[in-house]
């Protein structure tokens, strides 16, 4: 059984939460009601910040493909050391220290110098936008970045 991803989407620019069946297409008229309950209580988070390109482009895709998912605003909501330890834990700091932004380069030297998971994990979060975009939660796992092959091999 595939399962896909979420049941509420968060639509910053009307502020308020939409719910809805969550269903891809090939499951709409499914009468297997395991597979529906299961895609009901599955769900997804989007990370990041709703003007960044790469986010639009990451929104546009979901939205194409029937993908329902809550959003969180970094810039609006913050981040949580917990979890972005937790995200360190699991695929590297590395992958998710954006050091191609200007927020990076704006650094002090310092701060650049002899960064490891600690020092990473502090600096994005006391500076959000140093977080690669988008990153996504979902059930099967964590995803950084935006690359419609990649997305539509996990999640498509």
């Amino acid at each position: 059984m595939q399962v896909a991803e979420v049941a509420c989407v968060f639509r910053p620019r009307q502020n308020q939460v939409v719910t809805g069946s969550g269903l891809p297409h090939s499951l709409a008229n499914s009468p297997d009601i395991f597979s529906k309950a299961a895609i009901l209580m599955t769900k997804m988070t989007l990370y990041g910040i709703p003007g960044c390109d790469t986010m639009k482009k990451a929104r546009v895709w979901l939205d194409a493909h029937g993908v329902e998912y809550a959003f969180h605003d970094y810039k609006k909501q913050g981040i949580d050391l917990a979890r972005l330890q937790g995200w360190a834990d699991k695929i590297g700091w590395e992958m998710l220290l954006n050091k191609r932004g200007t927020t990076f380069r704006k650094l002090d030297d310092a701060d650049k110098a002899d960064i490891d998971t600690a020092k990473a994990v502090k600096l994005m979060a006391a500076n959000p936008s140093l977080i690669k975009r988008p990153v996504v939660e979902h059930t099967r796992g964590l995803i950084v970045g935006f690359d419609s092959d990649e997305w539509e091999k996990t999640l498509g």
